[in-house]
């Protein structure tokens, strides 16, 4: 596995707020706000592609930002050209504070019903919100224009987000050409469903993908873990059941063949600075 390694950049990206309206909790109006990276030099007039990266559990629309060095990986990478600059969104899937939660601590159902809930969000609300500010290879914001761009728009997460990512697969496959779910399984069957119903899970999945008439050259895998992470023996289960199905889901080691891909890091536990190296790792091919 290729690790990051902290280096002073000459140019560095540059953090940008996006503040829009969702509906919280309750269906009310509230506003939000998504950390946006922009590379050096970006330009209004260019086409960039457009990363979504969903923090986990607990967490807001600050923690990739404060708890990895994500931010020096794509300014390296970038300056080095290693990979095409792009964009990358940090959301929030919450429809609350979770500061103001926290003493109830984590309950699986209602991380699921947030995680479930965003998705409407995702594409009514923040897609809007950054891609019509900001220029990608959406020429406008129609549902034509978004599948027609599909190819440049990647979404990925950690741990809850890996899940929200899974979510995004069988919701946004149409406008989403690369998933990067991290440490997180698939809960749509159920939570845990990647252990727990392993096969139900991979079908479903591979049914999302024969809906839409796709095969497995309309879009990427690139899915990470620890073997000392939580979320390894959930996650292990889903990928092996995945592939089983080989027209849609062809798992390779090689990032040259296949469109799915599964990196474990040794030693690994459950966090983000751990995670964002698989990142780093996979940089070159997001948009390749």
């Amino acid at each position: 596995m290729n690790l990051h390694r902290w280096k002073d950049v000459d140019y560095r990206g540059q953090i940008v707020r996006v503040d829009y309206a969702a509906p919280d909790y309750e269906g009310n109006p509230w506003m939000k706000y998504a950390n946006v990276y922009l590379p050096y030099g970006y330009d209004p007039n260019k086409a960039y592609d457009i990363l979504y990266l969903i923090h986990g559990g607990g967490g807001n629309s600050d923690a990739w930002l404060d708890c990895s060095q994500i931010k020096n990986a794509f300014d390296q990478a970038f300056q080095a050209g290693t990979a095409r600059p792009f964009i990358a969104v940090f959301p929030c899937f919450y429809s609350w504070i979770p500061s103001e939660h926290r003493s109830e601590g984590i309950d699986a159902a209602k991380e699921d019903s947030q995680v479930r809930a965003f998705q409407k969000e995702f594409a009514e609300c923040l897609i809007p919100a950054v891609e019509g500010r900001f220029h990608t290879y959406a020429e406008d914001l129609s549902l034509k224009s978004l599948q027609a761009s599909r190819r440049h728009r990647a979404f990925g997460g950690f741990s809850m987000g890996g899940s929200t990512t899974w979510y995004a697969f069988l919701n946004h496959l149409d406008i989403i050409g690369t998933f990067l779910p991290l440490s997180g399984d698939c809960w749509a069957v159920q939570p845990l469903g990647g252990k727990l119903n392993s096969e139900e899970t991979a079908g479903l999945l591979a049914e999302a993908v024969r809906k839409l008439g796709f095969t497995s050259r309309d879009f990427r895998l690139l899915i990470g873990t620890g073997d000392q992470d939580i979320a390894y023996g959930n996650l292990s289960p889903q990928v092996e059941a995945m592939a089983a199905y080989p027209g849609i889901f062809d798992l390779q080691e090689d990032m040259r063949g296949g469109n799915m891909h599964y990196v474990i890091k040794e030693g690994a536990p459950h966090a983000y600075e751990e995670v964002y190296h698989h990142i780093w790792n996979y940089l070159p091919y997001i948009f390749d």
